[in-house]
């Protein structure tokens, strides 16, 4: 890896297990990082009371905004916080995901909780969906994959970056909004 890798600031794909990437995002917004945790709405029972709770959507997933030098210094401190890899080359290579791709999944993500599913990567196939790109509504200006997902009536237009997370607009998205791109 270059010197000039080593400095470009990239979103990495990140891992806290046992449910800590709250605790790591903290920390990192602390220190002035930026960071980002998928979060979903639900219904939790606390003292035998039903109560609406916000909680990562995806355990022990976080996006962190900044260098590989940084990282690998912060990695020393929060022992816990690991790479999500991809194996290339033989060797296992830090995910990251570019800023544009990061951008729609976390306008996607961030304030429409009740109006998409999380999916698992592996359940989406690329080659079968169709290139779509939203023009007009909430999601205006979005891009991905036409698909059929398991449980629902409808084609959805799903947000995936690859290997780590994918989400399916849960909301009826007319057609005259849809473009169809190659």
């Amino acid at each position: 890896m270059t010197e000039d890798e080593n400095n470009r600031i990239v979103w990495f794909a990140m891992s806290a297990p046992y449910r800590r990437e709250l605790k790591a995002r903290d920390y990192l917004t602390d220190i002035g990082i930026e960071c980002f945790v998928p979060m979903t709405r639900t219904i939790v029972q606390k003292q035998g009371h039903k109560k609406s709770a916000l909680i990562p959507a995806v355990h022990n997933l976080l996006f962190v905004h900044t260098t590989r030098n940084i990282i690998n210094r912060i990695k020393k401190k929060i022992e816990y916080l690991q790479f999500r890899t991809f194996p290339s080359e033989g060797r296992n290579k830090p995910i990251t995901v570019a800023d544009r791709d990061m951008e729609q999944f976390m306008t996607v993500t961030r304030d429409r909780m009740e109006e998409i599913i999380y999916i698992s990567p592996d359940e989406i196939d690329v080659k079968k969906g169709t290139k779509v790109r939203i023009h007009g509504g909430t999601f205006n200006g979005i891009t991905g994959v036409l698909q059929k997902i398991k449980g629902k009536r409808n084609r959805r237009v799903v947000v995936l970056i690859e290997g780590v997370a994918a989400v399916a607009i849960n909301a009826e998205i007319t057609p005259d909004l849809i473009e169809i791109i190659e």
